[in-house]
């Protein structure tokens, strides 16, 4: 199938959404973190997890790994997750290497970037992780900001599977391609960047892009409800629940981005395209589980 552009439909996502065995247990699943948080941002870090996406999701387990100052604001809602908390100056991570070992210690799934802020030790960090790990790792939102300001020659050279998840303007700060001409030649370009620097790439939009290089899937899923503050957090924590006990692939990636645009649909219809807030989409994504798996 390479070079193929497919339009992916709910019959691909099937694939995603079987029924587990009766005899399962948590760590079938996987254990998967969301590194993330800053003081004027935790509502980031409360929808990609603490709204229980990752966990609705799929995973097994998931730790939340924020700054230590922003935990007594984070941990009241914690219910089924775990937390480790990160040292930091004014909110920003530090830099601390013994604690990041201990943060990922056992982890089969990273997201990073969800309300993380621009703190002095974000580049650090990411490069720590990208030159020491070998899991999956979804980078968003200032995670993307942060790698932006980076060599991008790290993603070839890291072991790290790595999964991008930018909007037109974080996609232009990552390849320096002003957004007029992005738009021109969207699955072009978003095709040559994911095949140069070996990633899956997803590209937010009206009908989102996910691309290896070699196969493109265009997922025309979704409404105008999504359009709001935390709908990108939350279908960070919808990929990171499948990539926990998933094999990584183009593919898993638009079946995420497909379900997380049908449940968005679903709760439109319940709440209108003007009342709709992004925590909606969570509410609905058993719903649209079931869907997909009564689909013929």
């Amino acid at each position: 199938m390479e070079n193929d552009v497919v339009l992916f439909n709910e019959n691909m996502a099937k694939e995603f959404v079987g029924y587990r065995k009766e005899n399962s247990n948590k760590g079938d699943f996987g254990y998967v973190a969301i590194l993330g948080g800053y003081i004027n941002y935790t509502g980031a870090v409360k929808l990609a997890s603490l709204s229980l996406t990752s966990i609705r999701a799929g995973s097994g387990v998931t730790r939340i790994i924020i700054p230590r100052s922003i935990t007594n604001l984070i941990v009241p809602l914690l219910l089924e997750q775990t937390v480790f908390e990160i040292s930091d100056k004014d909110s920003h991570m530090i830099f601390n290497e013994s604690e990041l070992k201990e943060a990922l210690r056992k982890i089969d799934a990273l997201a990073i970037g969800m309300g993380w802020g621009t703190g002095d030790d974000n580049i650090k960090i990411l490069k720590y992780i990208l030159d020491n790990y070998s899991f999956p790792i979804l980078i968003d939102a200032d995670g993307l900001n942060t790698l932006s300001k980076m060599d991008l020659d790290i993603l070839n050279k890291t072991k790290c599977k790595v999964i991008l998840t930018p909007h037109l303007k974080e996609f232009e700060r990552l390849t320096k391609v002003p957004i007029e001409k992005i738009k021109e030649k969207k699955e072009k370009i978003a095709k040559e960047f994911a095949k140069k620097y070996n990633v899956i790439l997803l590209l937010k939009g009206h009908t989102t892009i996910v691309t290896d290089g070699n196969v493109t899937y265009l997922v025309k899923k979704g409404g105008a409800g999504m359009a709001t503050a935390g709908s990108g957090d939350v279908l960070s924590g919808i990929i990171l629940g499948f990539l926990g006990s998933h094999e990584v692939s183009a593919k898993l990636i638009a079946s995420s981005a497909y379900i997380a645009g049908l449940a968005g649909e679903l709760a439109e219809e319940k709440y209108t395209d003007i009342s709709m807030k992004a925590s909606d989409t969570i509410e609905f994504l058993p719903q649209a589980i079931k869907e997909i798996r009564c689909s013929k």
